[in-house]
């Protein structure tokens, strides 16, 4: 590993560990010529994830958009942070597990949903109503009524 500082080649790992969240490895390096040390980090290389929206056009997987929505759903729900984040790493893994390059966002959006489902009716609802494009009360009344 070239140093940080004197771009020497010649590096030696003084420390490992995982990383808090255990998705990377943290080594400290100490530079056999000047002695400056730094970090750096291993992580494993993730393949990118596009998902086809409804229009058919293509955008990154984004974790954060993901949250963001389930995060509108569940909003004045008794669903707590770490259940929406326990869906979404469940749909992360779920797609990992598919060895897929694309997805479809249906496909995405019908986890979620179905996750939310078991845990609270009324983020289910919320969720559902945006994800299916509910267009008037009969649709609410529709879905309300498989829930019963």
């Amino acid at each position: 590993m070239k140093c940080l500082f004197c771009q020497n080649t010649n590096t030696e790992v003084i420390e490992t560990r995982v990383s808090d969240n255990k998705t990377a490895i943290r080594r400290r390096r100490s530079c056999s010529d000047c002695k400056k040390r730094f970090t750096t980090y291993e992580r494993i290389e993730e393949i990118p994830v596009l998902v086809i929206k409804r229009d058919k056009r293509r955008e990154r997987f984004d974790r954060k958009k993901l949250l963001n929505g389930i995060f509108k759903a569940v909003g004045k729900t008794t669903v707590t942070a770490d259940q929406v984040e326990e869906i979404v790493s469940l749909v992360e893994q779920s797609v990992a597990n598919e060895g897929k390059t694309e997805i479809e966002s249906t496909v995405i959006g019908n986890q979620v949903a179905s996750h939310l489902k078991d845990i609270d009716k009324v983020a289910y609802i919320r969720f559902s109503s945006v994800f299916r494009r509910f267009l008037d009360v009969e649709e609410f009344e529709r879905e309300l009524k498989k829930l019963s």
